[in-house]
């Protein structure tokens, strides 16, 4: 009998290849449902201080929290939103989304991301034997970008002057430093870059540079170099959102700078699980799963 952390764990690494396979891996997953016990470690484990409706329905639109300090507090726990808008719902940690951006970070642009024309054939190859070299499917870890737009949680932990961001995936982290330092003048590459941030009103605005050159940012292959220089304006406009936009100004891999906005969405009564990928890790081919 599996546990509902390991239902999870499951559900969450069928965003590892593109929709042709959602079918059968829903028959697979609805069986292990299930065989699940009804309990196991903090799931279900009420979430403090929820804003509610007379009906006892979490109110998304409510008034965002602050802390002491008076600036929205994006503490939480966030996955993609891809709910209809009037249709906002907190997730519980099994109805997980992900963003149209998992598969294309130009989704929205009607020419897709500008590549300079060295990217051009190795997205496109990457595409066409649909991500078979997909650091994500080898168990490395996800830059910021593309976390925002993959079905794992997200826990964010605010405090005035750093925020981090915690990745179920492979138990990741991210440090954000809002106390007014300057970023480093020649830093080493890394998974997550650094980062500093200042605010602008309600909206914290974060600077990153640093990011290794071997990360991808979607399914397509797209990526971001050291060169890259990216900015994120997070605001909560409410209880149950977050708005992230990203600029990627990096010239090496892009004619120009370009933008997208990702929203997410809180979620209640859950906590983050040990979803670890390791090589040599063979769950996956256990089960028999089409991947």
């Amino acid at each position: 009998m599996l546990s509902p952390y390991r239902i999870r764990s499951a559900m969450l690494r069928m965003d590892r290849r593109q929709s042709s396979f959602v079918c059968s891996c829903a028959v697979v997953l609805g069986a292990l449902l299930l065989s699940a016990p009804a309990l196991a470690q903090w799931i279900g484990y009420p979430t403090a201080d929820v804003p509610r409706r007379a009906d006892g329905s979490v109110d998304m639109t409510a008034p965002a929290p602050r802390m002491p300090d008076g600036r929205p507090d994006l503490s939480g726990i966030w996955i993609s939103d891809n709910t209809p808008e009037g249709e906002e719902s907190p997730s519980d940690g099994f109805n997980l989304g992900s963003s149209r951006f998992m598969a294309d970070m130009g989704a929205d642009m009607p020419d897709g991301l500008p590549y300079q024309d060295w990217q051009l054939p190795i997205v496109a190859e990457r595409t066409a034997n649909k991500a078979i070299d997909d650091p994500h499917i080898r168990c490395l870890p996800d830059n910021y970008i593309r976390a925002y737009g993959l079905p794992h949680l997200l826990k964010f932990v605010h405090t005035p002057d750093l925020l981090v961001v915690l990745n179920e995936m492979n138990a990741g982290y991210r440090q954000v430093f809002v106390d007014g330092r300057d970023l480093p003048d020649d830093p080493t590459p890394s998974w997550q870059g650094y980062s500093s941030a200042q605010w602008s009103g309600d909206t914290l605005v974060i600077d990153t540079i640093g990011i290794r050159d071997d990360t991808w940012i979607d399914w397509n292959g797209s990526a971001v170099t050291e060169t890259a220089r990216v900015r994120e304006e997070i605001s909560r406009p409410d209880f149950g959102h977050l708005d992230i936009t990203i600029t990627v100004d990096d010239p090496r891999a892009y004619t120009e700078p370009w933008s997208v906005t990702m929203r997410q969405r809180i979620v209640i009564d859950a906590e983050l699980i040990d979803e670890i990928c390791l090589e040599n890790e063979q769950f996956v081919e256990r089960m028999g799963l089409p991947f």
